[in-house]
């Protein structure tokens, strides 16, 4: 059974650049595209017995209809060349309004032939597959959205996730039980599994995430995890069966991935043995990220333009230089010959940071020595204008006090 596993196309991420003046597309979105193309093209010229795609065809759970069109067209590829294509709804697909049609409903509104999409948790048989092969589906569902399913009810977080993960063992381990030992077993679901890496994403995904743990994934009796939702390209279970896999996303989505390879996955899906082929994507958006710390207010320029590589390697890239300086010295940047320096990129963004000294001033009735250690970090907090002093506060009171205790 050869699979095509990719995820995470995020086709409408349009944070950079201009539009194209031919298509009127953003040329990111044409970036995003031109990866899903490869991909399909693929499929088709490699003839794999199926596509799975593990969620997140958008970063918008609301599409522009002209978004919809560029990727309807991709998969109606797939589906006029006959190839079975599973469709795994991702949590930026999906409305958090309860009764809203997904983003990728229409293909099942409209019974696209060969395309399904995967949006309840679900067994399907090799006769719902219609390949000898069976699939356990596990789209992108919210805490809020699991504790409604599953009737449970509670304020306590741990004991809520808690409980979650043994109802979700508990589901998925009846279905391995239920399944016909003879063929193999495929599980997709867009979501964090324990002990992966994040990637950039980690900082708008997490919170409300629950986390799958890493034993369901990796038990034995699968024959390969197309797992989505987490850009990092990894395998969970390297030189182990079954592969637990993130392919990451298709493209480059922002700085956080700048050093990130962009891939997708051809497996060669047999009971108790599977072979994958990691495919890199190339052509894939170049983004340079660089950080400069002035300290001298001589040649400025000439510092800040040996920061960055040469013109020429900077030739449609999308290019991020971070300076931090005396706020004092804000004049000496000159923003003009760096642009000028950068004009061959395809984007360049001039981030600066200027640095204020945090001064402490004690009341005239108080010196250092006669506060404790916690009255001097509450000064400091103070001083550094941290949104985080209450909770730092807190977290040195709990080890000082720890301390004490274990004197």
């Amino acid at each position: 059974m050869k699979i095509l596993h990719f995820a995470d196309a995020h086709i409408d991420m349009a944070n950079y650049g201009r539009h194209d003046p031919k298509t009127g597309l953003p040329l990111r979105v044409l970036d995003f595209l031109k990866s899903l193309d490869t991909i399909v093209d693929a499929a088709i010229a490699e003839k794999v017995d199926m596509v799975i795609f593990a969620g997140d065809a958008y970063k918008d759970r609301s599409p522009a209809p002209t978004f919809q069109r560029e990727w309807g067209r991709r998969v109606m590829r797939l589906s006029q060349a006959g190839i079975p294509t599973f469709l795994l709804v991702g949590n930026h697909d999906m409305s958090p309004a309860a009764g809203r049609a997904n983003a990728i409903q229409e293909f099942d509104t409209l019974q696209i032939p060969h395309v399904r999409v995967l949006q309840k948790p679900g067994f399907l048989s090799a006769d719902e597959v219609g390949l000898p092969v069976q699939i356990i589906a596990m789209p992108y569902i919210s805490r809020s959205g699991l504790m409604a399913a599953l009737e449970i009810s509670g304020v306590d977080r741990a004991k809520v996730y808690s409980e979650i993960e043994q109802r979700l063992t508990d589901l998925i381990k009846g279905w391995l039980n239920d399944a016909d030992s003879d063929l193999p077993i495929i599980m997709t679901a867009h979501a964090s599994v324990q002990g992966a890496a994040y990637g950039s994403e980690r900082t708008v995904m997490l919170g409300s995430d629950f986390v799958l743990p890493a034993s369901l994934v990796k038990d034995k009796r699968l024959d390969y995890v197309a797992l989505g939702h987490i850009h990092k390209p990894q395998d969970l279970n390297e030189g182990q069966h079954p592969p637990v896999i993130y392919p990451g996303s298709i493209e480059r989505v922002d700085f956080g991935e700048a050093k990130d390879d962009k891939f997708f996955i051809i497996a060669e899906v047999e009971k108790g043995e599977t072979q994958v082929e990691w495919k890199k994507l190339e052509g894939v958006r170049t983004f340079i990220d660089r950080r400069a710390t002035l300290t001298s207010g001589e040649n400025v320029t000439e510092t800040l333009k040996s920061a960055l590589p040469k013109p020429e390697a900077l030739a449609d890239a999308i290019v991020r230089l971070v300076v931090e300086y005396p706020r004092e010295w804000d004049t000496l940047i000159d923003d003009g010959a760096l642009r000028n320096h950068t004009e061959n990129a395809f984007e360049f963004h001039l981030v600066k940071r200027p640095q204020v000294e945090a001064r402490i001033r004690l009341p005239a009735d108080q010196t250092v020595s006669s506060l404790s250690p916690l009255d001097l970090l509450d000064q400091y907090w103070k001083a550094s204008h941290t949104d985080e002093a209450e909770a730092l506060q807190q977290l040195a009171q709990e080890i000082l006090s720890g301390d004490e205790e274990s004197e």
